[in-house]
C-alpha cells in the first residue's frame, strides 16, 4: 500500500499571489515540472515564488507550516497546505523569531563574575548582566559542572526542563540536557507532568492505565451514537489549536458536526464550568455553573439520584467494577454520614438541586459521554473528581460502547482523532541516569527550600535532595511554576543557575549563565504531525540562519561534553543529519514491517516533498475507548489488582492518607467560596490555558495586541462584581491576596458565574521591583497569586485553580510594562 502522498522530487515552481498576501503554488505547473501522478503530488520542500521569495517546509506545535523567507530573513508563516483549521497564531512567528526579547550572545550575570559577589544569589532577577564570547560561557559552565560534581556529588545537579520547549525530536531540549548530565555521572530527575500530575497517580489506581495520554472513542462514533455530550471542565476548541507533536486540528471537523447535531436537537451538548467557554458558546451547549474546586460535590449527587432512582446499571457495576459496595454507604450517608443528596450538593455547588436531579436523569436517558479537561484536577485534593467522574460513568454504565463512557483528552492533542497506520518515531534518547533520585515536578521549588525534607508521594516516603546547580533549557518556571514569591526565594537556593533559551525570558533573568539558543526556524529536526493521529511524518527544514549568535541546543551540549572528556559518547559520532537520517529510517523500517507501506528512502523524503501522508484504516472512525474490556473482562482486564474498575482502592487504603480516602470522596479545598477566608478574598479566580499562547510562548509576540487590555494581562470578572467594586470595562485593576499582587485589564462580561474571575496563566512575570519577592507584578502574572501546595500526599499536584483573591480598581499611575525589552 502506498501512503496518500509521498514527495520524491526536489522542484522550484512558480507561485500565484493570493489576495490575503499568501502564496499558491500551481498545480498545473507543478505536475508538469515534476512529471508525477496526482495522487502522489505534493508541494517541495522548497518552493520559490515572486521576488525571491521562498517557502520552506516546517513544523511548530501549532501545526506544520511553510516558512516564507526573503534574503536570508523569515519574513512571514503560512498554513500547511492540508492543515483543515490552522490557527490564527501563526502570525506571531515573525514578531517571535525577531523580537526584542532574543537573546543576542552569551551573558553572565554581574555579580557571578566576580567570586567576591557569586555567592549573593539574591542578585538574581535585578543584576546586570555581561556580554561574553562563546567560549568563555561554555568554560564557565564547564567548570561549574565539574565543581558541583566534586564538592557535592551529582545529586546536587537538576535538570528541570519539564516544560513544552520545541517541536522537534532530535533539537529536544529536555531530553539532550538529561542525556548531558547523565554522562557526566548523573543528576537528580523530575517526574510527572505539570499538567496532569494529580490525574496521572489517581487514574492508573483506578483504570490501571494513564489514559489521560491514551487514544480516545473516535469521534464518528460519538457523533453517531451519543444521545449527550458533557463538557466538564474543559474547552477543546481553544486547547486543540496547539499539540505537544505539531498539531493536526481535525478536531475542529468534529466540532463543527457537533455543533450542527446540537442545533438539530439531535445531541444535548451541556458545558459544566463556571464559564461560558468559547466551546459551549460555539456548539449551543447547555450551561451549569458550579463553584469552582465543587465538581466532586456535584458528581456524588448526580450518583445519588442515579441511584436512588434505580436509574443506575447495577450489572455493570457488578460484572466490570470493584468495591462499590464500600463505596455506597458513604454516598447513602450511612454509618453516620451525609446523604449525597442534590440538597446537600446545591449548598457547596451553588447549583440548584432541581438542576441537578434534572442533569442525572438527563444522563441516564440516552447514550451519554462525559468529557473533562485537565483543569479540575488542578486543584486541592484534585484526585477526588477525576475518580468521581469514572465511578459516575461507571453507575452510567456506558463505558466500552460506541459514544459512551468518558474521556480525558478530547481538549488536547485533537484527542478523537482517527489513527493512521504512520509510524511513532522516537527521538534522541536522554540515556540511563545512574543517580536514582527522581520526585515529583511539582514540589520543585519545596524541594530547593528544604533539602532533606521528608514527604509522602503515592505510597513512598521521600526526601528533597540538595540541589546546588540548575541546568534549564526550553522552558519558563518563573512564570510556570506556582506562588512567585516562594518561588524566588526557592531560587537564590542553588549556587549555579543556567539558562538556555533564545529569548530573556522571565527565567532566564534570573540565572546566572544565559546561553541563547535557536528557534524552530533556524534548525533542522524531524516530527510527527498528529500525537493522536500520526498522520504525517515531516522534516523540519532550516528556514534562516540562527539569529545573533544563537546555537542549536545539540551543538551547546555538544561543545559542553566535548569540554567534559565524553563527546563521542554524547553525538555517538553523528551530525544533525546523520541523527535524523537514523531517526527516519528505523521509523521507515518499522512501517514497512507492521503495516506494509512503502516510503522513500531519507534523502528523497527530505529533498522532495518532505512529509509523507499516512493512510487512515476504515475501521479507524470505529474505535472505542475500553471495547475490548467490555466484551470479554477476563480477557481483556484492566491493569488494577482486581482487573476491574477499582470504585475503592485497597492499595491506597493501606496507605492511610488522610487527604486520599480510598474512594472518591468530597473534602473541602484549601480555598474555596465556601471557605471562611472568603470572607476577606470573596472572589474564586481560576486560570485556564490561555487562547493566543502555549503557556508563556508567544507572550512576547504581536499577538498581545489582540487580546491585552492597556498592556496587561486581560481579567474577566461578572457583571455584578464589577459593578459592586466600580469596575468598568477596560479599567486596569489590581488583584491581589496574602501571596502578592498583579495588574490586569478589566472584561467585563456575562461569561462568568457571580463571585469567580478568570486570568489566564502564562504571562510573562514584570515586577515593579526586580528581585523583589514581594514586587507588584505590572503585566499581570496569575502565579503570583497561586498556591504552592500539593493536591494530596498521593499525587502532590499543583493546585493552581485553588485560589482566592480581592479585586480593585487600580487608581494610581499605570506603570510601564519592561519585561519584552531585553535586561541590561
Amino acid at each position: 500500500m502506498e501512503p496518500h502522498s509521498v514527495s520524491m522530487q526536489s522542484a522550484s515552481t512558480s507561485a500565484n499571489r493570493t489576495g490575503d498576501g499568501s502564496t499558491n503554488i500551481s498545480r498545473r505547473r507543478f505536475m508538469e515540472a515534476a512529471g508525477v501522478a496526482a495522487g502522489a503530488l505534493a508541494v517541495p520542500t522548497v518552493a520559490f515564488g515572486e521576488g525571491g521569495e521562498k517557502t520552506i517546509l516546517t513544523a511548530t506545535h501549532w501545526g506544520m507550516v511553510r516558512a516564507v523567507v526573503q534574503s536570508g530573513r523569515l519574513l512571514r508563516v503560512e498554513p500547511f497546505e492540508k492543515d483543515p483549521h490552522p490557527t490564527k497564531m501563526l502570525t506571531a512567528f515573525h514578531s517571535r523569531v525577531y523580537s526584542p526579547t532574543r537573546i543576542a550572545h552569551p551573558a553572565v550575570r554581574k555579580g557571578f563574575l566576580d567570586k567576591s559577589t557569586r555567592g549573593d544569589t539574591a542578585r538574581r532577577g535585578a543584576d546586570a548582566f555581561v556580554r561574553v564570547s562563546w567560549n568563555e560561557a561554555l568554560d564557565l559552565v564547564a567548570d561549574e559542572l565539574r565543581r558541583v560534581k566534586r564538592q557535592y556529588g551529582n545529586g546536587a545537579f537538576f535538570p528541570g526542563s519539564a516544560d513544552w520547549q520545541s517541536a522537534g525530536i532530535l533539537h529536544s531540549a529536555s531530553a539532550l540536557t538529561r542525556r548531558l548530565l547523565a554522562l557526566h555521572g548523573g543528576f537528580t530527575d523530575c517526574s510527572g507532568d505539570p499538567s496532569i500530575a494529580a490525574a496521572m497517580v489517581i487514574v492508573p489506581h483506578v483504570l490501571g492505565d494513564l489514559e489521560v495520554y491514551g487514544q480516545q472513542t473516535a469521534w464518528p462514533s460519538i457523533l453517531a451514537n451519543a444521545r449527550n455530550v458533557v463538557f466538564w471542565g474543559c474547552c477543546p476548541i481553544k486547547n486543540n489549536q496547539i499539540g505537544t507533536h505539531p498539531s493536526d486540528h481535525t478536531a475542529y471537523g468534529a466540532l463543527a458536526a457537533l455543533r450542527e447535531k446540537s442545533a438539530r436537537k439531535e445531541i444535548n451538548v451541556i458545558s459544566i464550568d463556571p464559564r461560558v467557554t468559547d466551546t459551549a458558546a460555539y456548539t449551543h451547549a447547555r450551561w451549569i455553573s458550579p463553584r469552582p474546586n465543587t465538581d466532586t460535590a456535584l458528581m456524588l449527587a448526580l450518583m445519588y439520584v442515579l441511584y436512588t432512582e434505580k436509574l443506575h446499571d447495577a450489572d455493570f457495576l457488578s460484572k466490570y467494577c470493584f468495591g462499590f459496595d464500600r463505596f455506597l454507604p458513604y454516598l447513602l450517608g450511612e454509618n453516620g454520614g451525609v446523604p449525597k443528596t442534590p440538597a446537600w450538593a446545591s449548598a457547596i455547588t451553588g447549583v440548584p438541586a432541581a438542576e441537578i436531579e434534572r442533569l442525572a436523569r438527563t444522563l441516564a436517558a440516552g447514550r451519554t459521554i462525559l468529557i473533562t479537561g485537565y483543569a479540575i484536577q488542578r486543584a486541592d485534593h484534585g484526585e477526588q473528581p477525576y475518580w468521581a467522574l469514572i465511578t459516575l460513568a461507571a453507575m452510567l454504565g456506558q463505558i466500552g460502547l460506541p459514544g459512551g463512557g468518558l474521556g480525558f483528552s478530547y481538549h488536547y492533542d485533537n484527542g478523537g482523532s482517527l489513527t493512521s497506520k504512520g509510524p511513532g518515531v522516537a527521538g534522541i534518547s536522554a540515556g540511563e541516569n545512574p543517580v536514582q533520585t527522581v520526585l515529583p515536578f511539582e514540589r520543585v521549588t519545596s524541594m530547593l527550600l528544604n533539602p532533606g525534607q521528608t514527604f509522602n508521594y503515592n505510597g513512598q516516603r521521600m526526601a528533597y535532595p540538595d540541589v546546588k546547580m540548575i541546568y534549564w533549557a526550553g522552558g519558563n518556571p518563573m512564570t510556570h511554576l506556582w506562588q512567585t514569591a516562594k518561588v524566588i526565594e526557592a531560587w537564590r537556593r542553588p549556587e549555579t543557575i543556567v539558562v538556555a533559551d533564545p529569548f530573556w525570558t522571565p527565567t532566564a533573568r534570573f540565572a546566572d549563565i544565559v546561553l541563547p539558543a535557536t528557534t524552530t526556524f533556524e534548525r533542522n529536526d524531524l516530527e510527527v504531525c498528529g500525537a493522536y493521529s500520526q498522520k504525517f511524518l515531516v522534516g523540519m527544514h532550516q528556514a534562516i540562519e540562527p539569529v545573533g549568535e544563537a546555537r542549536n541546543d545539540y551543538d551547546i551540549m555538544r561543545e559542553l561534553a566535548k569540554r567534559l572528556g565524553f563527546e563521542d559518547k554524547f553525538t555517538e559520532n553523528k551530525s544533525e543529519m546523520d541523527w535524523l537520517r537514523t531517526f527516519y529510517e528505523q521509523a521507515r523500517h518499522t512501517v514497512e514491517a507492521m503495516n506494509k507501506i512503502s516510503i522513500p528512502d531519507f534523502d528523497k523524503f527530505w529533498n522532495g516533498g518532505g512529509y509523507v501522508e499516512f493512510p487512515i484504516p476504515d475501521d479507524a472512525k470505529n474505535y472505542v475507548t475500553h471495547e475490548a474490556f467490555r466484551k470479554n473482562p477476563q480477557q481483556n482486564p484492566l491493569g488494577t489488582p482486581s482487573g476491574k474498575i477499582e470504585i475503592y482502592s485497597t492499595p491506597i487504603a493501606a496507605f492511610h492518607y488522610d487527604d486520599c480516602p480510598p474512594h472518591a470522596t468530597w473534602i473541602e479545598p484549601a480555598e474555596w467560596l465556601g471557605a471562611p477566608q472568603a470572607k476577606k478574598f470573596p472572589i474564586h479566580i481560576v486560570s485556564p490555558h490561555p487562547q493566543f499562547r502555549l503557556h508563556s510562548q508567544l507572550d512576547n509576540t504581536i499577538l498581545r495586541k489582540a487580546y491585552e487590555v492597556r498592556d496587561r494581562e486581560p481579567i474577566w470578572i461578572s457583571v455584578a462584581d464589577a459593578k459592586r467594586r466600580g469596575i468598568a470595562k477596560g479599567d486596569i485593576v489590581r488583584v491581589f491576596n496574602d501571596r502578592g499582587s498583579v495588574l490586569a485589564g478589566a472584561v467585563v462580561t456575562d461569561r462568568i458565574m457571580t463571585g469567580v474571575a478568570m486570568l489566564q496563566e502564562g504571562a510573562w512575570y514584570d515586577p515593579d521591583q526586580p528581585g523583589n519577592p514581594q514586587a507588584l507584578c505590572k503585566h499581570g502574572l496569575i502565579n503570583v497569586l497561586t498556591l504552592d501546595k500539593g493536591t494530596s500526599n498521593l499525587a502532590q499536584g499543583n493546585i493552581a485553580n485553588t485560589c482566592l483573591v480581592e479585586i480593585e480598581k487600580y487608581d494610581r499611575p499605570v506603570p510601564a510594562i519592561t519585561v519584552f525589552t531585553a535586561p541590561v
